[in-house]
C-alpha cells in the first residue's frame, strides 16, 4: 500500500523552494522534523533533498526527477556495450601482463620473507 494521504495528491516542488528549504534548515541548525513544520513538508522529502544538495550542490535540487530516466540520463543495465576487437584484445593481453606481474611479485615478496627468517 503506498505511503501518504489516500486522495491527496503528490505535490510538485519548485527547485527554487526546496533550496530554501534546505539552505534555511543548515543556515538555522534546524531539524528534519522542525523544518517540516515551517515549510509544511515530510521530513522524509527534506532528508531527500539535503542528500542531493550536499551530492550535488544546489542545481541538483532543480533537476526533475519523478518518472522513468530516459536512456541519456541513466546509466546503461544489462549487457554490455560490444568492444572493438582491437581495444578487447589489448585489453586481455593488458590483463594477462597485469596478472604475471602480480604472480612475480608475490614470488618474489615470499623469497625476501624466507631470507628475513634465516637471517
Amino acid at each position: 500500500m503506498p505511503k501518504g494521504n489516500p486522495g491527496m495528491p503528490k505535490r510538485h516542488h519548485a527547485g527554487e523552494f526546496k533550496q530554501k528549504a534546505v539552505e534555511h534548515m543548515r543556515e538555522n541548525n534546524l531539524s528534519y522534523r522542525e523544518t517540516g513544520r515551517i515549510f509544511g513538508l515530510r521530513h522524509e522529502m527534506l532528508i531527500s533533498w539535503e542528500r542531493i544538495y550536499l551530492e550535488e550542490g544546489a542545481e541538483g535540487l532543480y533537476v526533475e526527477r519523478r518518472g522513468r530516466a530516459t536512456a541519456k540520463e541513466s546509466p546503461a543495465k544489462g549487457r554490455a556495450k560490444k568492444l572493438d576487437k582491437k581495444v578487447e584484445e589489448d585489453l586481455i593481453a593488458e590483463n594477462q601482463r597485469l596478472r604475471m606481474e602480480i604472480d612475480y611479485l608475490k614470488k618474489l615478496d615470499a623469497l625476501v620473507q624466507e631470507e628475513k627468517l634465516q637471517n
